[in-house]
């Protein structure tokens, strides 16, 4: 019996694979996309356009690698807790450099930064009573996210006046979507821990 049950365990997934080394190199890609965004200086030339470069390829390496890790069975601890901090990185980065280079008010920047890492740490204070999956709202907010700030990063954004209106009604969207869903999972931990409390 316990020969049939060991032949039937599936071998632990290694944490150095192929969706991990992604999302690492996606981390690996913050600096440089900062860095091309700040030389920029808001003056919309080349490393303006490198910055949306990288930042567009940083979004298609977190879809494969989520692909991957779900079609190939990749899923780790690991990648659980790297890939969302690479996701926040890379977006939370974009929003400080447009409030630096005064195209984005401070508020907006703070407001969504204190909503995902807080939400973040909550999933890391409330993980020993169960995790709190993603909702489509959630993922709603993620797309809206990536869409505006890479159309903040098109410089033509910044030229034209009728896009620059619709950057920014987008952006307000976002914030407000942002705000609902972290609201939603506050609700979802309290309902949790209370479930956990009960059940001891």
């Amino acid at each position: 019996m316990s020969e049939q049950a060991g032949h039937g365990a599936q071998p632990p997934v290694p944490t150095l694979n192929i969706a991990n080394v992604l999302t690492c190199i996606r981390i690996i890609m913050v600096p440089f996309f900062v860095w091309a965004l700040l030389a920029d200086g808001s003056q919309q030339g080349l490393w303006r356009w490198v910055a949306l470069v990288l930042f567009v390829l940083a979004m298609y390496t977190d879809k494969l690698d989520g692909d991957l890790a779900r079609s190939r069975g990749l899923i780790t601890n690991f990648g659980k807790i790297a890939d969302p901090i690479a996701d926040k990185l890379l977006t939370g980065s974009a929003l400080v450099c447009f409030s630096i280079l005064a195209e984005l008010p401070w508020w907006v920047t703070i407001v969504i930064l204190v909503r995902e890492w807080g939400i973040t740490l909550l999933r890391v204070v409330v993980i020993r009573y169960g995790v709190i999956a993603a909702n489509m709202g959630g993922k709603i907010k993620t797309v809206l996210q990536s869409v505006v700030i890479g159309l903040y990063l098109l410089p033509y954004t910044h030229t034209i006046e009728w896009l620059h209106a619709v950057a920014w009604y987008l952006m307000l969207l976002t914030v407000a979507v942002t705000v609902v869903t972290g609201v939603e999972y506050l609700i979802k931990a309290g309902q949790l821990v209370a479930s956990a409390k009960k059940q001891k």
